[in-house]
C-alpha cells in the first residue's frame, strides 16, 4: 500500500511537470505570436480581443504591469493607460449632467469622437478592460449591468442591489415613478422612496415635478436626449437634481 502511494505521487508529479512544460511552451509560442502580430494587436480591436482571450487561457494578463515583455513588446500598458485617462475625462465632463452614470454605448461613442478618425481603433471590450483597471485603483469606477449592456459609474456613490434594480427598471423609458416601482417590484412606498431619495442625493437622478399625474425620477444617463445635448436653463428648472 505504501509503495502504491509513492507510485501514484510520482505519476502525479510527472504529469504536473509535463503540464508545466506544455504551459511554458504555449507561453513561448504566444510571445512569438505577439511579436509577429504586434501591429495588428495594437491597431485592430477585434484582433486585440482574441489575443486577450488567448492570454487568459494560460493565466497571462498583459495589463497586469506597466513593465516587462508584454508592455515593452505591444505597448498595451500605455494603450490602456491612455484609454483610462480618456474615460476619466469624458466622465468628468458629463458629471454635472448625469451625476456620474453613463451608458457604455455613449461612453464608447464619446471616446471614439475624442480620439478622432485617424486614431487607433477602440472597442467596448477595450473600455471594459480599462474600466476594470480603474476600478482596481479604487477611484469609484464600476459597472452596473442594465439591459444587456452596462452603466459605467464614475463616482464613489454607495449603490446596493435596490438601487441597481431601480436603474434597470428605468432603462427602457429613462425615468421611473414610485407607483411603477411598487407595481413592478412589489415594494412598499417607504422602500421605493428611500432608494429614489438616495439617487437624488447622489445626483444620479433628477425629479420632474411638472409631469402629469405623478412625479417622475429621470436618470440622465439613460435618457439619450439629455445625455447627447446640453440642457437649457428652462429645462433644468423643471427638474430638481
Amino acid at each position: 500500500m505504501h509503495r502504491r502511494g509513492v507510485g501514484a505521487g510520482a505519476i502525479a508529479k510527472k504529469k504536473l511537470a509535463e503540464m508545466s512544460k506544455q504551459l511554458e511552451t504555449f507561453k513561448t509560442h504566444l510571445e512569438e505570436f505577439a511579436s509577429k502580430h504586434k501591429q495588428e494587436i495594437r491597431k485592430n480591436s477585434q484582433f486585440r480581443v482574441q489575443f486577450q482571450e488567448m492570454c487568459a487561457t494560460i493565466g497571462v494578463d498583459p495589463l497586469a504591469s506597466g513593465k516587462g515583455f508584454w508592455s515593452e513588446m505591444l505597448g498595451v500598458g500605455d494603450f490602456y493607460y491612455e484609454l483610462g485617462v480618456q474615460i476619466i475625462e469624458v466622465c468628468l465632463a458629463l458629471k454635472h449632467r448625469n451625476g456620474g452614470l453613463i451608458t457604455l454605448d455613449e461612453l464608447h461613442q464619446r471616446v471614439l469622437k475624442g480620439r478622432g478618425k485617424f486614431a487607433q481603433d477602440v472597442s467596448q471590450d477595450d473600455l471594459v478592460r480599462a474600466i476594470k483597471k480603474l476600478k482596481a485603483m479604487g477611484n469609484g469606477f464600476g459597472m452596473i449591468p442594465v439591459g444587456g449592456s452596462y452603466l459605467v459609474q464614475s463616482v464613489p456613490a454607495e449603490l446596493n442591489m435596490d438601487h441597481t434594480v431601480v436603474l434597470q427598471l428605468a432603462e427602457k423609458k429613462g425615468y421611473v415613478t414610485v407607483s411603477e416601482i411598487k407595481e413592478s417590484l412589489k415594494w412598499e412606498t417607504e422602500r421605493a422612496g428611500h432608494v429614489l431619495d438616495h439617487l437624488l442625493k447622489e445626483g444620479l437622478a433628477w425629479l420632474d415635478t411638472q409631469a402629469s399625474g405623478e412625479s417622475q425620477y429621470w436618470l440622465p444617463a439613460l435618457f439619450s436626449e439629455l445625455s447627447s445635448q446640453d440642457v437649457t436653463p428652462e429645462e433644468a428648472n423643471q427638474m430638481v437634481p
